[in-house]
Parts: C-alpha cells; structure tokens; sequence
C-alpha cells in the first residue's frame, strides 16, 4: 500500500529537481491543478492513471522509488543494458510502421513466452500466463 504521505514528499522531490510549479506538473501530466494540490496535501490517493502520466513524461522517475521510496531518483540507466551487442541480430522497425500502427516484422526466438500484459488507455491491463 502507498503512504500517501510520503508519495506526496516524492512529488514535492520530483517538482523541485525539475525546477516546476504545481500547476505546470498538473498541465505536462494533463491532470487537474486540483488533483496536485489534494495529492500533495494527503486528501487524495494517487490513482493508477495519475503515476502512469508521472512515469510516460518523467523517465527519470522510477515507479518503485515513487510508490514506495525504493530505488534512485533520478534513475540511473546501466549503461551494461544499452549495448550495441544487444542489438546484434535484431530486426529492429521502421519508424514510419511504427507512426502508422503497420504490422512490425519481429525475429523469433527459442525462449518460451512466461506471460504478456497488455496495458489499456484507462489505466486498466490484462495479465495473460503461459
């Protein structure tokens, strides 16, 4: 369960390293000023949708350390994950399949599928296992 208290000091933290007001966090996440503001005064709990538009604009943010306080911010990126050798092989797509919702040619492989999760506009997602 989220602390709404210290989610709302994480907020604060996330406002200050960008040099931002409230109401210009409010207008980059396409959320009310008011949905800041009961945030930040422990009224409100964050929704799902509210961290998810924290986390699509932020990338510096890491969900772990907004929820719970786990983890770094700004995150650091392991510059061992974003190797060039782990796009050897890779039939990676075109960025205009990508803007036009085309069918992407995708490369298999032999590992076996353990689960997919689709995630929906609404905040909303699927779990389907293997």
């Amino acid at each position: 369960m989220v602390n709404v208290e210290e989610f709302a000091n994480r907020l604060k933290i996330i406002i200050e390293y960008y040099e931002i007001s409230a109401a210009i966090l409010a207008e980059k996440i396409e959320v009310q000023r008011s949905s800041i503001s009961h945030i930040l005064s422990g009224r409100n709990k964050p929704s799902l949708d509210f961290v998810l538009k924290i986390l699509k604009t932020f990338p510096e943010v890491e969900l772990y350390w907004l929820l719970n306080g786990v983890g770094k911010f700004p995150k650091e990126i392991d510059k061992k994950e974003v190797t060039p050798s782990l796009f050897k092989n890779k039939v990676l797509p075109e960025k205009s399949k990508i803007e036009n919702n085309m069918p992407i040619k995708t490369e298999t492989s032999s590992n076996e599928i353990e689960r997919i999760v689709i995630f929906f506009k609404d905040g909303t997602f699927k779990n389907y296992k293997a």
